[in-house]
């Protein structure tokens, strides 16, 4: 399986983890944009939420990565956009699920909540989970006819 291209973003509270993802990413041989922020210095998550999404919405990345202290605000704002299906995952098990199941686009991690060892199986298990599709293929569908409910 050929490598997908990847986008990373963080606020200063996923700062540190965001750095460290991108290490392992270069050593594992993946090609990504760092998106931001570049220092631990207090920043508003949506900013760099918003750039991540709009990478992959653009064709620019296949998909992205978020980091904020815990995972749930980058959560809420990559999931506001259509076709963008982020998951937060605090372990293997939800990485696993997060792309078998659901094909998820985004992975969300919280650097105040998880160690960089569990970041980083989380990491591969994301990467290399491929998609199930049958039923679970129905249920996206599903989703897809909500969000262009929503949105007309």
């Amino acid at each position: 399986m050929d490598k997908i291209k990847l986008a990373i973003g963080s606020d200063h509270g996923g700062w540190e983890l965001k750095q460290y993802i991108g290490r392992l990413l270069t050593e594992w041989g993946y090609e990504y944009e760092d998106m931001g922020t570049s220092t631990a210095v207090a920043v508003d998550y949506p900013d760099y939420g918003r750039k991540v999404v709009a990478a992959i919405l653009n064709g620019q990345v296949e998909r992205g990565i978020l980091v904020c202290g815990t995972g749930i605000g980058m959560s809420i704002v990559a999931n506001k956009y259509p076709g963008i299906r982020a998951a937060l995952c605090h372990n293997e098990f939800t990485a696993r699920m997060s792309r078998e199941h659901n094909n998820a686009n985004v992975l969300v991690m919280g650097g105040r909540v998880i160690d960089q060892a569990t970041a980083a199986t989380i990491l591969r298990v994301w990467l290399e989970t491929e998609f199930a599709q049958g039923r679970h293929a129905l249920r996206l569908g599903k989703i897809a006819q909500i969000e262009r409910e929503i949105n007309s």
